[in-house]
């Protein structure tokens, strides 16, 4: 029962996704960008005391099977870090070329990105 009380707390709904075209053109307008070996990760602030997240996973990761996996693990990886991450947020996450869909890196990767990205849009406020 305790998974189901953890999913609630630290659930996926539709406030935490960027869903428009209008949410995704935003943030890639905004040009910046973190990446490592694993995610490649684009960013821009809202007013909204949460971050969401958008996928970009395209054909050149792999087949449907591929694809799906690497959204749900990104999926799964930010769901469970979404308290730890920067607030006032909007990210979109994709894989990077020739990475494997590893649940650890992915977790991992979320975190610092997310930090890095929030650093990078301090430093062009001041």
């Amino acid at each position: 029962m305790s998974g189901d009380n953890s999913r609630k707390q630290h659930g996926f709904s539709k406030q935490v996704r960027l869903r428009k075209q209008a949410e995704f053109d935003r943030v890639f307008s905004g040009k910046v960008y973190a990446a490592n070996g694993v995610l490649v990760m684009n960013g821009c602030r809202n007013d909204l005391a949460r971050s969401r997240i958008g996928l970009s996973v395209s054909r050149k990761v792999g087949n449907a099977v591929v694809r799906n996996r690497w959204k749900r693990l990104i999926r799964e990886g930010f769901r469970t870090q979404q308290s730890d991450l920067p607030r006032g947020l909007d990210i979109i996450v994709r894989p990077r070329r020739g990475a494997t869909p590893d649940f650890q890196a992915i977790q991992s990767s979320i975190r610092s990105l997310a930090e890095r990205i929030a650093g990078k849009l301090l430093e062009s406020r001041s």
